[in-house]
């Protein structure tokens, strides 16, 4: 479960206020125009990998699994470093991580939420 610092949304959906607002997917989303789209960052570099996404695609009877591997891609260096650089950028502020996928709760933005939530910056 995200704190109640972090939510997560879609991409589609109004702002709520005094919430920044960060795209977590790797691509950008279909049919959003990018001077349309109410973003503060794209961190595509927290994404999961093209191939574990693909590998998971949404089927909910993979998402622990997923779930999983996601998180442990989280640990590489590159994505460390990208999963930092968000908290330090968050800095306390109220945060919505952005996906495009139809259901936010079986996401990595949801995973990416709770691992933002329990873990502190690295030093």
């Amino acid at each position: 479960m995200p704190s109640p610092d972090i939510d997560v949304g879609r991409v589609y959906d109004p702002r709520r206020p005094d919430r920044l607002r960060v795209l977590v997917d790797r691509l950008w989303p279909r049919g959003l125009r990018k001077d349309a789209a109410d973003l503060d960052r794209w961190a595509k570099d927290v994404a999961p990998s093209n191939e574990l996404r693909s590998w998971y695609g949404h089927a909910p009877e993979r998402f622990d699994e997923f779930a999983r591997r996601y998180r442990a891609e989280l640990t590489e260096p590159e994505r460390a470093q990208a999963l930092d650089d968000l908290r330090a950028w968050q800095d306390g502020r109220g945060l919505t991580l952005l996906t495009a996928t139809r259901d936010p709760s079986a996401s990595h933005a949801t995973v990416l939420a709770e691992v933002l939530a329990a873990r502190p910056r690295r030093p």
